[in-house]
């Protein structure tokens, strides 16, 4: 997309499968109104009963992503909701949509997510695994299968392919090992490391400059999302994380995971968009909904030095209900393009 030249007053914003992610939509919603921009936030689902699709303006129902119809069902809508800004909120969409990227923006939109190459890189825990050692990242020992060479138990076993920590699993013995691996056909096994998980919100802007990075030690995960976490400040994993999203030519939000190991970060994985636990980085000081939209309409961006958040900030997570009467199901379920 051409650079803004003048600032704007009205920015949309499209999240596609937005699911559960409430807290996120209402931090956009929050920036609006401290930016005094104008603007829809547009969710997409193939859930009616996704609960953010309650706290949108506009929402719809999309095919499946498998569908041939799901990307040109993305393209009319970011047409005819002229929408500037696309945020995938899920792994599986953003190869997809990596992929229509020309589609996508022909209408002025910009998708935030990483370019076709390196969101495979992304979604490939081996490919990601073979970035982190070609820019120099410390990363656990990985081998694409059963390994080749001398290793010690226990292991982790986890498909190539995959997100929110679905069917990994710790083994302890050879018998172990094959059985995972007779489970996951694609899998990479992994030297297992027991330490604390550090997820790093990367925020880069449109240009790849990175504006922050927060790093949110886990407490309690949850369906592989955060429930308690604290952030906490490490210059090594901020380096890190820096060499990542250049290695990965970012230019929106990615997601880093790294476990440590006797004080030393060990990079694991990179999920290409906002993380679910993005509330915490907001609420210790990095504003990225309102970066991205000042960034859309063209205002300049401030971004302190990196490092620069609130760290030792607890965040702790309870549930919401939403209550839909069968209207207004209906109405969900058949709003479609």
């Amino acid at each position: 997309m051409a650079s803004v030249e003048k600032r704007l007053d009205h920015v949309n914003v499209l999240f596609t499968s937005v699911g559960r992610r409430v807290e996120l939509i209402r931090a956009f919603r929050k920036a609006y109104a401290e930016l005094g921009l104008h603007g829809s936030i547009v969710g997409t689902d193939i859930d009616p009963l996704a609960p953010a699709l309650q706290e949108v303006d506009r929402y719809y129902m999309v095919p499946a992503l498998s569908d041939e119809g799901y990307l040109p069902t993305v393209a009319d809508i970011c047409k005819q909701d002229s929408i500037q800004l696309i945020f995938p909120l899920i792994d599986p969409d953003i190869p997809v949509l990596a992929q229509g990227r020309e589609r996508l923006e022909s209408g002025g939109a910009r998708l935030t997510s990483l370019s076709a190459p390196e969101a495979t890189t992304a979604n490939d825990k081996w490919l990601t695994h073979e970035l982190f050692r070609s820019i120099g990242v410390p990363a656990p020992r990985t081998w694409p299968g059963a390994p080749d060479e001398d290793f010690e138990f226990p292991l982790y076993v986890k498909p190539r392919i995959g997100s929110a920590g679905r069917g990994g699993q710790k083994v302890e013995d050879r018998a172990s090992l094959e059985h995972a691996l007779r489970q996951i056909p694609q899998a990479i096994v992994q030297e297992y490391l027991s330490g604390p998980e550090i997820t790093n919100d990367v925020i880069c802007g449109a240009d790849g400059r990175v504006w922050a990075v927060v790093s949110r030690q886990r407490i309690e995960v949850r369906w592989g999302e955060v429930a308690k976490g604290v952030t906490i400040g490490n210059g090594e994993i901020i380096e890190a994380c820096v060499k990542i999203a250049e290695g990965l030519k970012a230019k929106g939000p990615i997601t880093v995971q790294c476990l440590m190991r006797e004080g030393q970060p060990y990079f694991t994985e990179v999920n290409a968009r906002f993380g679910g636990g993005l509330p915490l980085g907001i609420a210790a000081g990095v504003p990225s909904p309102q970066w991205y939209l000042s960034e859309a309409a063209g205002i300049p961006v401030a971004a302190p030095a990196l490092g620069t958040y609130k760290t030792g900030l607890y965040l702790t997570r309870y549930d919401e209900s939403y209550f839909l009467d069968e209207s207004e199901y209906s109405d969900v379920e058949s709003h479609r393009l």
